[in-house]
């Protein structure tokens, strides 16, 4: 199945099921099924990878948070929080087949505009890329790889 693609990230052991004719995914944080799209499973990749490879604690993950910008309703896909509850990791996920562009990491920015994270991610789930900002001087830097939740 075309949703089901091999990504740049480890597998994880997925509960998947068939609801209504559509295949689902069990989200481990929203406690619900989800419909399975290519986007959903790249966030479902992400997470997991956040999870078990970073040691980002769960309860700490928020998926698709609202926020408002320019007065209108956008969604973040992922926003980590550190133990005090300030934003800390802002993840912006797309789907296998859409290209990582500069439109994209304007729409990540934009949404960080909000937010105010030092670090962003924007993945397709295939290519990754990661991104300390400086809020003070208005500057990003991409960096190899995301640290790890004890390394921030």
């Amino acid at each position: 199945m075309d949703l089901l693609l091999p990504l740049n990230l480890p597998p994880y052991p997925f509960k998947l099921t068939e609801q209504n004719g559509q295949l689902t995914v069990f989200d481990e944080l929203r406690k619900k099924n989800i419909i399975i799209t290519p986007e959903e499973w790249v966030r479902q990749h992400f997470v997991q990878y956040l999870i078990n490879q970073k040691q980002y604690p769960r309860s700490l993950i928020k998926l698709e948070g609202g926020l408002k910008l320019h007065g209108m309703a956008k969604r973040t896909d992922i926003v980590v929080f550190n133990s005090s509850g300030k934003k800390i990791l802002l993840v912006e996920c797309k789907a296998p087949s859409v290209a990582i562009t500069q439109a994209t990491f304007d729409q990540a920015a934009r949404y960080n505009m909000v937010h105010k994270v030092q670090l962003m991610v924007v993945s397709n789930g295939l290519q990754h890329y990661y991104c300390r900002i400086d809020h003070a001087t208005e500057t990003y830097q991409f960096i190899e790889e995301l640290p790890g939740y004890k390394e921030l």
